[in-house]
């Protein structure tokens, strides 16, 4: 495998897991694609990013649009044919989707107008979810995805649990885990791998979004056998690890990546014990 031919593809490149995975990875020698959508105030921190990125040698694109609109998608495949085009043999071989924007209102409420809306729910489904499925229809039907590569999305312990507000986003979670297994089924005769990964609690800006935050970070700390939250260089580190060809038999899968917390169903002692 020449990984300068190997691109990864960061849905949600600027921050949290996408920020952390896309050093890992250009650590390790793979070129980055970074779509992101950031204002102006955040443009110089995404500069670094992109500098920090080419350190290592290897290229960097990135493109501030929103990943989940579909003429900037279509936009964002144009470039990357041609990128393609300039660098034969080339293209993405891994796909992570890390995308976190969704409405967190609750389903039902005895004020209908706090109640989440029709546009609401789908636009949640469609930025958390749906969009994994249309980033590959528009990458294999342009032959762009690199045969044996990998597909990688990040879900969460809220596709099996539920909190309020969170109704929304635990339906994307299902449904990206779904979109996992199926289309790792079609993929199947290129030899992609198509996962996700299920994070534990980790601190990033989607998760102070949350309302309550402050309890879900104090009780993921005493459930967690560790003791501490889920870092996104803790994640970065399992995706490489994905990434790898010894990795290829991995598939289908939802795999955890939270030091044992969703193990634990209660709370088995009163406060952690010291280090």
């Amino acid at each position: 495998m020449n990984k300068q031919q190997c691109y990864a593809l960061i849905l949600g490149a600027s921050s949290g897991f996408g920020r952390a995975t896309a050093l890992a990875l250009a650590a390790d020698g793979f070129p980055i694609i970074g779509v992101h959508l950031d204002r102006a105030a955040a443009m110089p921190a995404v500069e670094e990013l992109k500098r920090e990125i080419q350190s290592y040698g290897v290229r960097a694109l990135f493109f501030n649009a929103n990943a989940a609109d579909t003429e900037r998608r279509t936009e964002i495949i144009a470039a990357l044919t041609q990128e393609f085009a300039e660098h034969p043999g080339s293209g993405v071989y891994l796909l992570l989707h890390s995308l976190a924007f969704g409405s967190l209102r609750p389903l039902v409420a005895p004020n209908h107008h706090e109640a989440i809306t029709q546009s609401q729910l789908e636009m949640t489904l469609n930025v958390m979810a749906n969009s994994l499925v249309y980033w590959v229809q528009e990458l294999y039907a342009n032959g762009l995805l690199l045969r044996r590569g990998r597909i990688l999305s990040l879900t969460s312990a809220g596709s099996h649990r539920n909190l309020p507000m969170y109704g929304a986003v635990s339906a994307a979670k299902a449904a990206l885990e779904s979109y996992t297994r199926q289309l790792a089924l079609e993929l199947a005769p290129m030899e992609i791998t198509v996962n996700a990964i299920r994070a534990g609690v980790t601190d990033t800006p989607a998760l102070r979004k949350i309302p309550g935050n402050d309890r879900l970070i104090a009780n993921a700390i005493m459930r967690n056998p560790n003791h501490r939250l889920t870092t996104p260089e803790d994640v970065a580190k399992i995706i490489t690890l994905l990434a790898r060809p010894e990795a290829q038999w991995i598939n289908a899968h939802v795999l955890g990546a939270d030091g044992g917390e969703d193990a634990i169903d209660i709370t088995w002692w009163d406060e952690a014990p010291s280090a």
